[in-house]
């Protein structure tokens, strides 16, 4: 019983560091393309705002804020360009 729950043990945290991997690639990606992702959110609301007719603008527009700010926290700068101050 004990060896199952090392390997258990042992095969939670390769997940765990795959997830961490996988999280910082989609973040490294997210900073690459953070204008398209921008964009892509900001048509997205207009169709929805459209589809709505413009019944829910403000909230759509907030969420669309919300949106853009978290992938913006969410995604690391590309290494190759510096920090912006």
């Amino acid at each position: 019983m004990s060896s199952l729950m090392d390997n258990l043990k042992g095969k939670a945290g390769e997940l765990k560091g795959k997830a961490g991997e996988l999280k910082g690639k989609a973040s490294e990606l997210a900073g690459k393309h953070n204008e398209k992702i921008d964009t892509m959110v900001e048509k997205t609301g207009a169709a929805v705002d459209k589809v709505t007719k413009h019944k829910y603008s403000e909230k759509i527009e907030s969420g669309t804020s919300k949106a853009k700010h978290a992938v913006d926290d969410f995604a690391s700068k590309p290494k190759d360009e510096p920090p912006a101050s």
